[in-house]
C-alpha cells in the first residue's frame, strides 16, 4: 500500500474489505471464548429440554376405592348369575346333541321286545336250555362253546367268553347254574356295551350320512325309517337318491319321502356322485339339518362297485369339506358270519363310523354282534324287527341280551 495514502488516512477499497473481515473474525473468536468458557454439564442440563416431547406421558394416579364387600359380593353373584344362564343353554344342546330312543307307549316297548325275542328265539333257545338242572363242569363249557358257535358268534368271541366266565366262576365261586347263567349275561353285556353309542347330532351344518350295504340289506327302508326317527328329534332331513342301478330304487325313496314330508333329490338317469353333490348343495341352500345319501346295493367282492363308492366319497367331500359325517352300512340281521364280512369289506373301503342291523325278527342267529364287537367294533346305532317305522330303535346292549338269554 502507498505511504501517501496511509498519512492521509484513507484506505483503499480492498484495504476497508479487509478490515471488516478481521473484525467479523475478531467477533467469532469472542463468542468461541464464551462457548469455550460455560461448563460442559451445563449443556447436558439443557439438552434434555429441548427433547422433552418425546417423553412418555405419566398415566394419571387413580385413587383406591374406598374398601367395602358388599359390592365386590353383588359383582361375583352376577357372574356366576351370568355363568349358570350361559352353560344351561350348553348342557341343553349337549343333551338335545344324541338321539336318544323316541317316546314309546309301555305297551309298544313290550311289543317291540317280544319281537326281538322272537327274532332271537332261536339262539336264546340254545342257550337257556343248558342252565335248566345243570351241573358246573366241563360238560356245560362244551355245550356252551358250541350253541356260541352255532350262533355265529366267531371262534374269537367264543373263546373270550368261555375264559372269561370260567375265571368268574373259580373267583366268585359260583355253584348255581341261575349264577353261571347271570355271569354270562353280565359277561355279554360287558362285551356289547362298546357298540351302544348315539348318532350325535348339531355338531355339523349339514349332517351329511352315506348309506351303504349289500343287496336287499334293507338300506332305502332303513333310510325312510331313520328319516322319521330324525324329525322326532326336530331335524330338517333332505334324501338322495343315489341307488340309480335298481330298478324302482327312486321311487321307492320317493315314497318314504311323501309319508315323512321329506324332499328327495334324484335323477333318472346319471351318475350317483352328482346326485349326492347336488343334494349336499342343495341342503346348504335350504339349511337342512340332515342329508342322507342311499346308494346301490353291491358285494363287497365286486371291486369295481366298490370304487364307486369310494368316488361317491370323494365327490361328497368336494361339496362339503368335513362330509361325509357319518357313513353307515346296513347289515342283515340273517347273514350270520357273512355280516362280519361286510363290516370288515366295507370297513376297509370307506372307514365305517356305524352299523344298522336288520331284519332281527326272522330267523337271526343275533351272535354275529359279539363277533363284530371282538374283531371291528364298529357302533351299532340301530336295530330293527320289523318293517313299521318304530320297528327300528337305537341298539342297547342290556336289552340285546335279555332277548338273546331269554
Amino acid at each position: 500500500m502507498p505511504v501517501t495514502a496511509m498519512i492521509d488516512g484513507t484506505i483503499p477499497n480492498s484495504a476497508g474489505c479487509a478490515l471488516i473481515e478481521c473484525r467479523r473474525l475478531y467477533l467469532l473468536c469472542s463468542l468461541l471464548r464464551q462457548a469455550t468458557a460455560t461448563p460442559y454439564f451445563t449443556a447436558l442440563q439443557i439438552r434434555p429440554q429441548m427433547f422433552s416431547f418425546f417423553k412418555k406421558k405419566p398415566k394419571p394416579e387413580v385413587a383406591p376405592l374406598p374398601e367395602s364387600s358388599a359390592p365386590t359380593e353383588l359383582v361375583q353373584i352376577d357372574r356366576l348369575e351370568t355363568a349358570a344362564e350361559s352353560a344351561a343353554p350348553a348342557v341343553e344342546a349337549e343333551a338335545a346333541a344324541e338321539i336318544i330312543p323316541a317316546p314309546v307307549a309301555a305297551e309298544q316297548k313290550r311289543s317291540w321286545l317280544s319281537r326281538l325275542k322272537t327274532g332271537l328265539s332261536k339262539t336264546s333257545s340254545n342257550l337257556s336250555i343248558l342252565f335248566v338242572g345243570a351241573k358246573i363242569d366241563d360238560d356245560l363249557y362244551e355245550e356252551l362253546e358250541s350253541a356260541l358257535l352255532v350262533s355265529d358268534a366267531g371262534v374269537e368271541a367264543t373263546h373270550f367268553l368261555l375264559n372269561a366266565l370260567k375265571k368268574k366262576v373259580k373267583e366268585d365261586k359260583l355253584t348255581e347254574a341261575a349264577q353261571v347263567k347271570a355271569a354270562l349275561r353280565s359277561l355279554l353285556i360287558d362285551l356289547l356295551s362298546p357298540l351302544q353309542k348315539p348318532l350325535v347330532l348339531d355338531q355339523h351344518q349339514p349332517l351329511v350320512m352315506m348309506i351303504a350295504g349289500v343287496n336287499g340289506a334293507g338300506k332305502t327302508t332303513t333310510i325312510g325309517k331313520l328319516a322319521k326317527h330324525l324329525q322326532a328329534h326336530r331335524q330338517s332331513v333332505l334324501l338322495a337318491a343315489g341307488d340309480t342301478f335298481r330298478a324302482a330304487a327312486r321311487e321307492q325313496l320317493t315314497i318314504w319321502g311323501e309319508r315323512n314330508n321329506v324332499t328327495v333329490i334324484s335323477q333318472e338317469s346319471g351318475d350317483p356322485a352328482a346326485v349326492a353333490f347336488d343334494a349336499v348343495h342343495s341342503a346348504q341352500a335350504r339349511g337342512t339339518n340332515v342329508v342322507m345319501v342311499d346308494t346301490a346295493g353291491r358285494l363287497p367282492t365286486q371291486l369295481h362297485l366298490m370304487d364307486e363308492l369310494k368316488k361317491i366319497k370323494r365327490v361328497i367331500g368336494k361339496g362339503m369339506a368335513t362330509a361325509p359325517h357319518e357313513i353307515l352300512l346296513v347289515i342283515d340281521g340273517n347273514t350270520g358270519q357273512n355280516a362280519l364280512a361286510q363290516v370288515k369289506a366295507f370297513d376297509d373301503a370307506l372307514g365305517l363310523t356305524g352299523l344298522v342291523i336288520t331284519k332281527l325278527d326272522g330267523t337271526a342267529k343275533g351272535g354275529v354282534l359279539a363277533a363284530i364287537a371282538t374283531t371291528r367294533a364298529i357302533p351299532v346305532y340301530f336295530i330293527g324287527v320289523g318293517e313299521q317305522i318304530e320297528d327300528l330303535q337305537p341298539f342297547d346292549a342290556a336289552e340285546f341280551v335279555d332277548a338273546l338269554l331269554n
